[in-house]
Formats: C-alpha cells, sequence, structure tokens
C-alpha cells in the first residue's frame, strides 16, 4: 500500500522517503477530496500502525482476520491505482 500510495505521489512529482511524510501527503493531496481515496488513507494509517507495533512491541499478535483485512485492503488499492494512474 506504501508503494501505491507513492505512485499517486510521483505522478504529481512529489517524493518522499519516510513512510508517515508518504501517508500525510497521499491524505492531504488525495484522500481528503477522494471518499474511495480516503479508505485507503485510513487503511494506510493501519497498515502502519500495525507494522510499528510488529517492529517495536514485544507482545504483538495480529489475528488472521487483521492480516487478511490489510491484505484484501491492499489488494482493492492496487485495483484502484491501476485504473486512476
Amino acid at each position: 500500500m506504501f508503494y501505491t500510495a507513492q505512485a499517486f505521489l510521483l505522478g504529481r512529482e512529489r517524493r518522499f522517503s519516510k513512510h508517515s511524510a508518504v501517508i500525510a501527503a497521499f491524505g492531504q493531496e488525495f484522500a481528503k477530496d477522494d471518499e474511495t481515496l480516503r479508505e485507503f488513507h485510513h487503511g494506510l494509517v493501519e497498515a502502519q500502525d500495525a507494522r510499528n507495533a510488529g517492529d517495536y512491541l514485544i507482545d504483538v499478535n495480529l489475528s488472521g482476520e487483521d492480516v487478511q483485512a490489510h491484505l484484501e485492503r491492499a489488494d482493492r488499492f492496487i485495483q484502484i491505482a491501476e485504473r486512476m494512474l
């Protein structure tokens, strides 16, 4: 999802190296005015939170359902990007 958001931003010649900057810029530039993309912005935030928890917290367990939801959202995001970009 991060790289898909980056692709949207690159279309406007916007480049960021930090995940947080990509997520914030995607929210400001795309999700603010597009309800469909707003869902994916929320998904980016949730996925980043899960990634940070997995990387930095000792006792974190994502359920299979949580992982499946992230994967399905990522797949939908890619499909929309393929149509829009």
